[in-house]
């Protein structure tokens, strides 16, 4: 392989000074670290301010554990750079080393530019006969984002909220979706973190009564090259480009420590922050895909490779590639990105496609060094630590698999909530089960029940008010002819499809929503909440929006109901004051947990059987002595019931009702589709 004439060394590192992977400003010069383990050179190479015109390249020296390091003097803050590592191009090896393409730093803390998806970004010759096998010479710089050399970071400086997993209430949003239509924030700060921090955001949390704000990827993300041909982007970021960098398109002022001053207002608000973060694969995709980063640093060190044929990749992801955690190279860099956040105060992460971060030679393992790792580490400790339990590699469904220590996005309660108020046939006991808690798949690991994440709806998927607008999907907007997404969504229109006048219809949509809202919030373990479901967000019957960075996907704030948002809010204070709604520990005590009929009397075994049975009332008591029990009374069928309530010693008062009517007489009469909550009252109390 060619390579260009030498080009100046730079200055050994002290290895003293403990400078880590990545660039580092000592006041005089700046220190650039990168590791791989098979390279041959690495250079890195300076742009001028406007990042067009590469300026000069340096070389660095090598360990004896892969570790490229040196100072280049006189350049600071600001400086734009990529590297350019050298080795051998030997794909049935699973090598792809290409000095031709310039390739960002994987520990870079800010990008300038993004990726011009074209043909001279791969690392093979488009067109080729010999396809990805083949060798492409010509320059990636013009088409890559250049890395940023930054200052010392900024820390935060307001301390953590330290909120009781039973107390926590999540709330799943976007950072530009959340407050690009907003009209109380600045327009200047709308879609960025920094709007996130705006009082009209913030109030309207507080307001609520959500506890933790859990943000889609924020981290640099790259558009897939099908999507930019068509004229979208990825909207939602599940297409990783650089881990320890925010997305630069969501700072107002391209500094990343506005995620800092973020994070800082959101705590002084008493709001936890969580990040949606992408670590199973990154946005250079398959062997047919460019090459950006670690596919040119050390391909073999980061990715899983197919064993019979390293040429190609291991896909457990669906995206074409994903990193490979058994190898510690791997694991390294997703240690120090989380670290990288953690200190700049994140409170929690949920993992995409967590199976990975599990997966071995033999399969997922809940024992793996990923896991321990996290674990044991003491910047980690005390965050919150929430897993997508599946990917789409043999095995990959691991829900209730994590180790202790892991919470778990919980689709089954999504699904047995869905098909339950719907009016499907034989879901009752699905129902029961997710209402409270889930313990037939989190107990047997010793897990509280906080470890189930309850969800009715998320970003993947119809919004809460298309849920019960839409009996099928409506993605024509994607490009893909309506066939992506999900097809089995277990909705229902009540009548017709889409937004209609007719007021039967519309009050059965409307209690529909405060029904699931209301198992959501009632239901044992931690709720989270789609950003807009609690005043009636729609994407059109679009349940697959990751490419729609318009309407479609904002949340449209002018058009809210607000009697919904009003109920939501109430709801979230009443689960707060109320000790029987939280909890961490499993019940199966009758005294506190028991299941009765619409006549009063506690179910049997054949009730439980009977597959057309849709009422049912759940009445759940705390810790004795630590406040009254509650009840809550459900009918998801199309006609009306008369619930006689339990008698235990207590009379009962209405809390919530969706729809119906409570009576003195200890019943109500419940209308089609409804719930009723009821608190229990000492008689003369």
């Amino acid at each position: 392989m060619s390579r260009s004439p030498s080009p100046p060394r730079a200055e050994p590192v002290d290895p003293a000074a403990g400078v880590g992977p990545g660039a580092t400003w000592d006041g005089g010069g700046v220190a650039f670290s990168l590791f791989s383990a098979h390279a041959e050179a690495v250079e890195v190479c300076l742009f001028d301010p406007a990042g067009r015109r590469e300026v000069s390249r340096v070389a660095l020296g090598v360990d004896d554990d892969g570790n490229w390091s040196g100072r280049v003097p006189g350049i600071g803050p600001g400086t734009l750079y990529g590297y350019r590592v050298y080795g051998p191009y030997a794909p049935q090896r699973g090598h792809r080393f290409n000095h031709h393409k310039l390739l960002i730093d994987p520990y870079a803390r800010l990008l300038r530019g993004e990726v011009n998806p074209v043909d001279a970004l791969c690392g093979y010759r488009v067109g080729d006969e010999r396809g990805h096998l083949s060798f492409d010479l010509r320059d990636s710089a013009p088409y890559v984002p250049k890395c940023v050399v930054l200052g010392p970071p900024a820390r935060p400086l307001v301390e953590r909220p330290d909120v009781p997993p039973a107390d926590a209430v999540i709330y799943e949003a976007h950072v530009r979706g959340l407050t690009m239509l907003h009209p109380g924030v600045r327009h200047e700060s709308r879609g960025t973190v920094s709007g996130l921090a705006d009082p009209a955001v913030v109030d309207h949390l507080r307001h609520l009564g959500v506890t933790a704000v859990e943000l889609l990827p924020v981290q640099a993300f790259a558009t897939e090259s099908f999507l930019a041909r068509m004229g979208l982007g990825n909207y939602w970021g599940y297409n990783t480009l650089a881990f320890h960098a925010p997305h630069a398109r969501y700072l107002a002022g391209n500094d990343p420590d506005e995620v800092v001053a973020t994070v800082d207002a959101l705590h002084a608000a008493g709001l936890e922050v969580i990040l949606d973060v992408v670590y199973n694969h990154t946005a250079e995709g398959s062997e047919l895909g460019p090459t950006l980063s670690l596919r040119g640093i050390d391909n073999a060190s980061y990715y899983g490779l197919d064993p019979d044929d390293p040429s190609l990749y291991g896909n457990p992801t669906g995206t074409g590639n994903a990193l490979d955690f058994s190898r510690e190279p791997a694991r390294r860099l997703m240690l120090d990105s989380l670290r990288r956040w953690a200190e700049m105060g994140v409170d929690g992460f949920r993992f995409d496609l967590a199976s990975v971060l599990g997966r071995g030679p033999s399969g997922f393992d809940p024992a793996a060094t990923a896991f321990r790792e996290m674990a044991e580490d003491e910047t980690l400790s005390g965050r919150t630590l929430i897993a997508e339990p599946w990917d789409v590699g043999p095995g990959g469904y691991q829900l209730g698999g994590f180790p202790a220590g892991w919470s778990e996005w919980n689709d089954r309660f999504r699904d047995s909530v869905r098909r339950f108020w719907t009016g499907e046939a034989g879901t009752l006991g699905g129902f029961a089960r997710a209402m409270a808690g889930s313990a037939e798949i989190f107990e047997a690991s010793g897990r509280p029940a906080s470890a189930s994440i309850n969800f009715v709806t998320a970003h993947d998927g119809f919004t809460l008010r298309d849920l019960v607008s839409y009996d099928e999907r409506h993605n024509e907007a994607n490009g893909e002819d309506n066939r992506d997404g999900h097809s089995a969504n277990h909705s229902a229109n009540h009548g017709v499809e889409g937004p209609t006048d007719d007021p039967e219809i519309a009050a059965i949509r409307a209690r529909q929503q405060r029904n699931l809202l209301a198992s959501l919030l009632t239901a044992r373990g931690v709720p989270m909440l789609l950003a807009g479901d609690e005043f009636g967000r729609t994407q059109a019957g679009n349940n697959n929006a990751y490419c729609q960075d318009n309407e479609i996907s904002w949340v449209d704030w002018e058009g809210a109901d607000h009697d919904l948002a009003e109920f939501t809010a109430e709801l979230i204070a009443l689960r707060r004051a109320q000790p029987a709604l939280g909890g961490e520990e499993f019940l199966h005590d009758d005294a506190r947990l028991a299941w009765f009929s619409e006549e009063g009397e506690e179910m049997t075994p054949g009730q439980w059987e009977e597959p057309e049975r849709r009422a049912l009332a759940m009445r759940v008591a705390p810790e004795p002595g630590a406040g009254p029990a509650v009840l809550i009374c459900v009918n998801a069928d199309a006609a009306g019931r008369s619930f006689r309530l339990p008698t235990s010693g207590a009379s009962w008062e209405p809390a919530i009702l969706t729809g119906g009517e409570a009576g003195a007489d200890g019943r109500w009469d419940a209308v089609p589709w409804s719930l009723a909550i009821f608190t229990a009252s000492e008689p003369g109390g």
